[in-house]
Formats: C-alpha cells, structure tokens, sequence
C-alpha cells in the first residue's frame, strides 16, 4: 500500500492561521462544488470541498475524509477565476447542514 502524503500536508493548511476563501462552481450536469481554500506559494489550495451531485447527494473531503469511492478532494491549485466567492458563513451553514454520503463528518 501506498502511503498518501497528502493528508499531512492538507493538514498543515487547514490548521494554519492563513486566511480562509470560500468558492462555489456549478458544472455542467447541475452538480455544486463548494471550496475553503488557503494561499500558498501564489495559489488557492482547497483544504475542505463539498460536492452536491444532481441528485443532491452530498460528498464531503478535507484532510481526515480525503477520498472514497466517488471521489476526492482536489490536489490541484483553485483556478479562482472559474468560481464565484462565498462567504465564509454560507460555507459554514452547507458543511455543517449537510450529512455526508460518505459517513464522515
């Protein structure tokens, strides 16, 4: 087995005091894609995501739930100018509103 790096360093992110960005996208079928995100080296790193998928399952991801059977926190830079901000508070309100599919919190 193949360890996975990572979750120490989406760990690092998320519980550093960098400033938090939140994002929506929507993608083509209707699904939502909400991101937190930090900055480093330039770029936004989503260290919690959540998918809402058209049938309105929620799929939650961040350093301690980073994949399952349906997918995956992102390990790719944010590009930003593809999503629209969020506050933080209606970040907040859908991560914990939401029970995740994948029986994590």
């Amino acid at each position: 087995m193949i360890q996975d790096v990572r979750e120490p360093l989406i760990r690092q992110l998320a519980e550093s005091e960098a400033a938090r960005r939140h994002w929506q996208a929507v993608d083509g079928d209707g699904g939502v894609w909400l991101f937190e995100s930090v900055e480093g080296e330039g770029e936004h790193w989503a260290i919690r995501q959540i998918e809402i998928d058209i049938e309105r399952v929620t799929y939650r991801y961040w350093w301690r739930h980073l994949e399952d059977g349906h997918g995956f926190l992102t390990d790719q830079a944010l590009e930003i100018w593809d999503l629209t901000e969020l506050t933080e508070e209606a970040f907040e309100s859908v991560w914990q509103a939401t029970e995740c599919a994948c029986g994590s919190s």
